[in-house]
């Protein structure tokens, strides 16, 4: 029978060592201490779990540290000290507990977030390679066959049967998969299209360099439009004739006006002429809103002109307007101001306005931008739009308002978004910013509740989605998505 190997002492013979209570041998004449684990076989050792070994090898303030020293110290037993291997410092003991117990939850924390975002990010992924129910949608609306048989789940108004229009405007609309029919899909009631006039045709896009041959207004808005309105209002022989008036886009809500923003890149007064032109065969057949001189008729389309449209080629067609304007919903609210000024002014003539502030300088009526082309800037006064001429009154949020750099809405900012929401809706005029923060969410997702809750007529949206479902809730992962 083999006999326990003993641990090798240089003084082994002269001295006796004891064991205490924690496992140790102590050479009492030495001074040498050693853990007796170290003199078992290496099966038999005892091991510290695998979780507190990896965080250990990650930490320079854990255990290890200790470990690597008495390892050394095993290796070279007669320069070792057994009060630096096995009795650290209280002051030692005291910053390694402080470590351990906030070093460790910090690292497992950013841990966590890391596999969170990760899985978002992978989640991400995988659902982009499989079609949304925009997608499936769309499909009823531009690949329909035509030589199928009628069946009993189908009628000849159920384009849009299942859709429920909300006031929302789908900015940039030609960026979308499906441009126009995505936004018609999530229920939007307004589209816009900027156009560039090149060789007597309409061209849509951001920019020049991102024009095409086939991108043009009546390809990508008109024709769609056209053949949409005509399945809206069939003839059969259940039904003859024409509804009056003739139904809209949207089967749920057939009186519902489409808004078509168009924005004027080019010269505006050859923009106009040709934009005129294209809205031929959606004039002919009654589907413009229009003023008649005296009242507004609103059919399935209401076209809106904004960027260089000239205001004063607005207000020639008196007979028959069917092109709206955009109004500058900023200078609304300054004449509103003014107009109050002037009042006080009349019934305290110390505090007579000056003609400086009342009336403002004379500008050019060329493409001096939204809401100002076509009109010197003295002759705007306070009634000059109305809902007989424009339809929108509309502006910048980032440059009017500002940035809520608080992530709230500040009470001066308030003020001012109220002011300017009486001032176009004392016109009969609906608002629509443009230029909202995009993120984060949770701040984008704050200001559209602000808006609505405070009377905007349309949000003027990029995340068709979000925008449409209306679930503006906070959530965490807004500020990272």
């Amino acid at each position: 029978m083999s006999s326990r190997p003993s641990p090798h002492f240089s003084n082994s013979a002269a001295s006796s060592p004891d064991r205490d209570g924690a496992g140790f041998a102590v050479d009492k004449q030495q001074s040498f201490c050693i853990d007796v684990n170290d003199a078992l076989p290496l099966q038999q050792r005892r091991k510290a779990p695998l979780w507190r070994r990896g965080l250990a090898a990650l930490s320079p303030f854990s255990s290890s540290s200790t470990s690597v020293a008495k390892n050394t110290d095993d290796a070279r037993p007669l320069l070792s000290l057994s009060g630096a291997s096995s009795n650290p410092s209280p002051k030692f003991l005291k910053r390694s507990n402080i470590n351990r117990c906030f070093l460790f939850p910090l690292m497992g924390f950013f841990i966590m977030l890391g596999v969170v975002q990760f899985i978002t990010i992978a989640c991400g992924i995988v659902v982009s390679f499989f079609s949304d129910d925009f997608d499936r949608a769309i499909d009823r609306w531009r690949f329909r066959q035509k030589d199928v048989g009628p069946e009993i789940s189908h009628w000849p108004t159920d384009v849009s049967r299942d859709i429920v229009p909300v006031a929302c405007h789908s900015h940039n609309d030609y960026w979308r998969p499906v441009p126009l029919y995505s936004a018609l899909q999530a229920g939007c009631v307004g589209v816009e299209a900027d156009v560039w006039l090149f060789e007597n045709d309409l061209y849509v896009g951001h920019t020049t360099s991102s024009l095409a041959p086939k991108r043009t207004l009546r390809n990508m808005y008109i024709d769609p439009l056209l053949e949409i309105l005509e399945r809206q209002n069939p003839r059969t022989s259940f039904h003859p004739t024409d509804d009056q008036p003739l139904q809209g886009v949207f089967d749920t809500d057939p009186f519902q006006t489409l808004i078509l923003l168009i924005d004027f890149k080019t010269d505006g007064e050859a923009t106009w002429k040709s934009v005129s032109a294209q809205l031929s065969p959606l004039r002919e057949r009654g589907y413009l809103s229009y003023f008649n001189g005296t009242d507004v008729v609103e059919g399935p389309i209401t076209v809106v002109g904004t960027g260089n449209t000239p205001f004063n080629l607005v207000m020639d067609n008196t007979a028959r307007r069917d092109i709206f304007f955009d109004a500058p919903l900023e200078k609304l609210a300054e004449h509103d101001e003014i107009e109050l000024l002037e009042k006080l002014a009349l019934s305290e003539p110390d505090q007579r306005v000056s003609q400086d502030q009342a009336v403002q300088e004379e500008s050019s009526t060329e493409n001096v931008g939204q809401g100002l082309s076509g009109i010197p800037a003295a002759d705007i006064r306070p009634n000059t739009f109305n809902s007989t001429n424009s339809y929108y009154a509309s502006v910048s949020f980032k440059s009017s308002i500002g940035f809520p750099w608080s992530f709230r809405i500040s009470e001066v900012q308030m003020t001012k978004i109220r002011a300017q929401i009486q001032a176009a809706h004392r016109r009969g005029l609906k608002v629509r910013y443009w230029g909202l923060p995009s993120w984060p969410r949770s701040l984008r997702n704050h200001i559209w509740s602000v808006l609505v809750r405070e009377g905007v007529d349309i949000l003027n949206v990029d995340d068709l989605q979000s925008a449409t479902k209306k679930d503006w809730r906070p959530k965490f992962s807004d500020w990272w998505s």
